[in-house]
């Protein structure tokens, strides 16, 4: 056998082998990737996008993931409107889509507080609170220092003339980012529909909240009375609001000899 004809063969051979690996390989390749479930693109289209972190997840594409596998409840969002999370569960075949809600700041004090003493430290809540439980004379009042607003991603939080926070619910997902760093833990959800709300965290007694504040809820009990379908409750010297019954006729809010029910 001459040279040529052994190099070309030897070549062959190589060749060969190497496409028979190939074909092995990419057969191997295909058994094992694991296969992306296609309803996944979908349901991350359908979110809210904000990617706030709200649900747990890192971001929406990881809770669209959780969401197919069955890892993670629908309900778990709170910046996805109602509408699309309905289209999310008929894409998965049912799931609880949760009613939609906003933060509010059970706080209206502000100004009408008083303060234990003049802060010239750094303007935010989180650092005046370490100051003898924060400038305000309220142990539950707002500080008014902006933490929230710095934090929400909307820009639906800002402190106005008032002194206290306040939420604008049309911009508001209701990622909880406010609710989560708010030192005083008196941001909280209600739904988005709701016609009222309490702003006011004080349980203390009238003479002791008077002292402190002058708008705070002196738990006189006149919005419980005069609510028609019983929707409001005294507990511990506060109103409760049960969103369930409240047809929203606000006559608890005009009512309320301190104003700290709120229009919604």
């Amino acid at each position: 056998m001459s040279p040529i004809v052994q190099v070309l063969l030897s070549g062959g051979v190589m060749l060969a082998i190497a496409v028979i690996f190939g074909v092995i390989l990419v057969l191997v390749s295909d058994a094992l990737t694991v296969r992306r479930d296609e309803r996944v693109d979908r349901v991350e289209n359908l979110l809210a996008k904000s990617n706030c972190g709200g649900c747990g997840r890192a971001g929406c594409a990881q809770f669209a993931e959780a969401l197919v596998k069955g890892e993670a409840k629908l309900s778990d969002c709170r910046a996805t409107p109602k509408a699309n999370k309905e289209k999310i569960a008929e894409i998965l075949g049912g799931g609880e889509v949760g009613e939609e809600t906003v933060a509010v700041v059970h706080c209206c004090g502000g100004n009408a507080c008083f303060n234990k003493y003049d802060y010239q430290g750094y303007g935010n809540c989180a650092s005046c609170e370490l100051i003898a439980g924060g400038v305000k004379a309220c142990p539950v009042g707002c500080i008014g220092k902006k933490t929230c607003a710095d934090v929400c991603p909307h820009g639906a939080v800002s402190v106005g003339d008032g002194g206290y926070s306040v939420v604008d619910k049309e911009k508001c997902v209701s990622c909880g980012a406010c609710i989560a760093d708010c030192p005083k833990g008196i941001i909280g959800r209600i739904p988005k529909n709701a016609a009222v709300y309490i702003a006011c965290s004080n349980h203390g007694k009238g003479k002791e909240v008077t002292e402190l504040c002058a708008h705070g809820c002196i738990g006189c009990g006149l919005c419980a009375k005069t609510c028609p379908v019983g929707a409001i409750e005294m507990k511990n010297g506060l109103p409760e609001i049960d969103y369930a019954k409240c047809i929203g006729c606000k006559q608890c809010a005009a009512k309320c000899p301190r104003k700290c029910i709120f229009l919604h």
